[in-house]
């Protein structure tokens, strides 16, 4: 993997007036079958959050998810 999506993306939003302190985590990761796996992980700062995994067939299928989920995290206010 080549760029900036070798190194896991993370995305912080924090409101102190609503009390809301998120985070999300993007990050690719091969497969052993030669695959590349899509790695989400979200919740509450200070919290383990939940993950969710999604295998693509090729890098290029991973990264457009990849830039897609990142386009609408920083749309919503994480920065």
């Amino acid at each position: 993997m080549t760029g900036s999506f070798s190194t896991p993306l993370r995305l912080r939003r924090i409101d102190a007036a609503r009390n809301m302190a998120r985070f999300y985590l993007l990050s690719l990761q091969p497969t052993l079958f030669g695959e590349i796996s899509l790695i989400r992980q979200w919740g509450r700062i200070g919290g383990e959050g939940q993950k969710k995994i999604e295998t693509f067939a090729s890098q290029d299928d991973a990264v457009r998810a990849w830039a897609r989920l990142e386009r609408i995290k920083r749309r919503r206010g994480y920065g």
